[in-house]
């Protein structure tokens, strides 16, 4: 199943015999302790039509805490937000945002991750959809769809430590926090001892879309990182990771997400931190 669909690919499956249902995730992380604006003003003054509003961080994420500042949700409050917006089990799922891509790339990450056999994101989100927009509140019939987590890997903050050790942990985020030149968000700047810093930034054009299968897996090859080892990523949060998750989809390789990220990681005195730009 293919990761990402396009704006023609989708609205051609929109009026096909099982049009997918529409997630709207609207999101964008600040500065300012990590807060995030509402994204239902923007969904408000238009989305997609039949789509649905999902919040990243009261849907998508537990309350920030010891796991990080996105951890995993509570699966019972996710199932029933899923279901809320439609989602079934045999029924595809098409999720957008605002074009930067990560926070459907998180959404995109936990269906998967609890088991939903068809789900994509918009290349370039809504930027790039030259449809109409409604500003109708989406009403859909009640889905189906149980959680049931586990269907594609995760990592915990040993696991993270362990793949930096034997196999290949990318760093997606800023190469300045990477090298501990800058925190504006977390406890400590710096990474994983023995990650690869890897911005999820350079996995797109100026579009925002993805580059070509084929440049994703050359870039990622260049950094250590293909099927022949394990292959993990983590963030900030878990958002921007899950984005990087997508682009190593799109590449055809395999990689498992460290969902608390540097936020849990740093928040620990306790764990090491590497600086500089040398992995280790």
């Amino acid at each position: 199943m293919e990761a990402i669909i396009t704006a023609t690919e989708l609205a051609d499956d929109l009026t096909g015999p099982n049009p997918p249902v529409l997630l709207d995730v609207r999101w964008q992380l600040t500065t300012q302790g990590g807060t995030a604006f509402d994204g239902r003003a923007d969904y408000t003054a238009g989305h997609l039509p039949g789509a649905v509003y999902v919040d990243l961080d009261t849907e998508l994420a537990g309350a920030p805490g010891e796991r990080g500042r996105h951890p995993l949700p509570d699966l019972g409050a996710f199932g029933a937000a899923m279901r809320r917006a439609g989602v079934s089990a045999d029924r595809p799922v098409v999720v957008y945002d605002g074009g930067h891509g990560w926070a459907a790339a998180r959404a995109w990450w936990l269906l998967r991750w609890t088991g939903h056999p068809d789900v994509r994101v918009l290349d370039g989100g809504l930027p790039s959809w030259e449809g109409a927009l409604s500003t109708d509140a989406a009403e859909p019939d009640e889905g189906d769809f149980e959680p049931a987590p586990g269907a594609v890997e995760s990592l915990d903050a040993d696991g993270a430590a362990a793949l930096a050790r034997a196999g290949v942990l990318l760093d997606a985020r800023a190469g300045e926090r990477y090298r501990g030149e800058v925190e504006p968000i977390d406890r400590v700047g710096g990474h994983i001892p023995g990650a690869v810093s890897a911005p999820t930034t350079e996995n797109v054009g100026p579009d925002g879309r993805f580059l070509s299968a084929g440049e994703l897996s050359d870039r990622f090859k260049a950094l250590g990182a293909s099927e022949a080892a394990p292959v993990g990523v983590y963030c900030g949060s878990g958002v921007s990771g899950a984005h990087e998750v997508l682009a190593l989809a799109v590449a055809g390789i395999p990689a498992a997400l460290y969902v608390g990220s540097w936020s849990e990681w740093s928040a620990d005195p306790s764990r090491p931190v590497a600086v500089g730009p040398d992995p280790r």
